[in-house]
């Protein structure tokens, strides 16, 4: 949707963010760059529609946990549960469950990089829904600069010896890029709406676990027999347990609330840099608490990355123009 130019969603957006709204990326960059290798573990031995749904329903309530200790109540307003209702299919439905399903066919570093293709789709769709970030050739230049760091640091996926469902794997995360780059542009509105980010990170989700819910009751087995008694929970792992609860918590819950302060104040297009970010951060976290080691490579991406992050941004190439 098209934002008014009048409308106060777009008076506040910053063309380029400041070192706050730098570091709040970097951090949302680390708690989503977990979310892969937690859903990597879930994997294993939840289903996707479980997986998603335990997700949103726990982050949910997390969230309003938060907004009822800051004294914030749920909106009354039907219009705005409404959007929530889109942000949810959007931000949350429609790409956690093909990215869920992408990774049990798929590894959780293919499924990054082709996450990273977010700020692609989205400089296409906000340049042509937001009349306050239209295309410039910086913006263009930067992502496919950024992307190419992506592929340089984990590699070109082969696709040679990928059966059908390895293919479809890749076309549905893709897909999910496409979302998050909709929602990216969707969510302006909430500020125009005067809808605190906290509240909103916690309607999205609740309206999330909404639909959810009787999708997997009805088509999930494993998530009915959750609730007929038949289902001990002792026969999950206490690791895929831990992933649960941290996707809810941090990848999601905490997540959310840094996604919605940066819509406001840096726009769409800038925001989601962050899935570029998402590969380095897994990376770092791997050489520090899994004695993984970075190669030539890993360090030419993260500079490419860097460089794509600073053509977007503008002020370092404005400064040597």
């Amino acid at each position: 949707m098209a934002v008014s130019k009048n409308s106060p969603a777009n008076s506040a957006i910053n063309a380029s963010m400041g070192a706050r709204e730098w570091i709040m990326l970097i951090v949302l960059s680390v708690l989503w760059g977990g979310s892969f290798f937690l859903i990597g573990v879930a994997v294993a031995e939840l289903s996707p529609l479980t997986i998603v749904t335990l997700r949103v329903a726990l982050a949910a309530i997390v969230l309003w946990c938060i907004a009822l200790m800051m004294g914030l109540v749920p909106p009354k307003r039907i219009r705005v549960w409404l959007a929530f209702l889109g942000m949810g299919l959007l931000n949350n439905v429609i790409p956690f469950v093909l990215i869920v399903w992408g990774q049990t066919h798929i590894a959780s570093g293919l499924a990054a990089i082709l996450n990273a293709a977010t700020p692609m789709f989205t400089v296409i769709v906000a340049g042509l829904l937001l009349p306050d970030e239209r295309f410039s050739l910086a913006k263009i230049l930067g992502v496919l600069i950024g992307f190419a760091g992506v592929i340089v640091m984990i590699g070109i996926p082969d696709l040679s010896n990928g059966g059908s469902l390895s293919t479809l794997a890749q076309l549905a995360v893709l897909a999910a890029a496409l979302s998050y780059a909709f929602a990216g542009v969707y969510g302006r509105r909430f500020k125009a709406m005067e809808v605190n980010s906290i509240v909103t990170a916690a309607g999205q989700v609740t309206a999330s676990a909404l639909v959810m819910l009787p999708i997997a009751f009805i088509f999930d087995s494993s998530f009915r027999l959750m609730f007929d008694g038949s289902f001990a929970m002792t026969e999950i792992s206490l690791s895929v347990w831990l992933a649960i609860v941290g996707l809810a918590i941090f990848s999601t819950s905490a997540a959310y609330v840094l996604y919605f302060k940066l819509l406001e104040s840096s726009g769409a297009t800038n925001l989601l840099l962050v899935t570029l970010l998402i590969p380095v951060s897994a990376i770092i976290l791997g050489a520090l608490y899994l004695d993984e080691s970075l190669e030539t490579v890993h360090y030419l991406g993260m500079l490419l990355i860097a460089l794509g992050l600073s053509a977007i941004d503008g002020r370092v190439w404005r400064r040597k123009v």
